[in-house]
């Protein structure tokens, strides 16, 4: 075998290693990519869940206070003073 043919198939061969070693790194970056999409959207669920489980809470709260309470509209205030000085003179 001569010199260039051995320089050949080692560049080759070196060259065929390399690529191979490229496309699996590559590969791993893309893994690790993906992953970290789905931790992300797992914990953008989470956050969702929690948000809406207080919400869900406030309002089941604000429906007891509104029970035990008697809440007048600011605007129903006005209109029934105006009417009561009006009509106690």
């Amino acid at each position: 075998m001569s010199r260039a043919s051995k320089l050949t198939l080692a560049a080759t061969g070196l060259g065929t290693a390399g690529i191979v070693y490229f496309v699996h790194w590559a590969q791993e970056n893309d893994r690790a990519a993906m992953h970290r999409g789905v931790e992300r959207d797992m914990e953008k669920q989470r956050i969702r869940q929690e948000r809406q489980a207080e919400f869900e809470l406030q309002k089941r709260l604000e429906q007891e206070y509104l029970k035990l309470q008697t809440v007048h509209s600011t605007t129903d205030g006005i209109d029934t003073a105006s009417q009561s000085t009006s009509t106690g003179s």
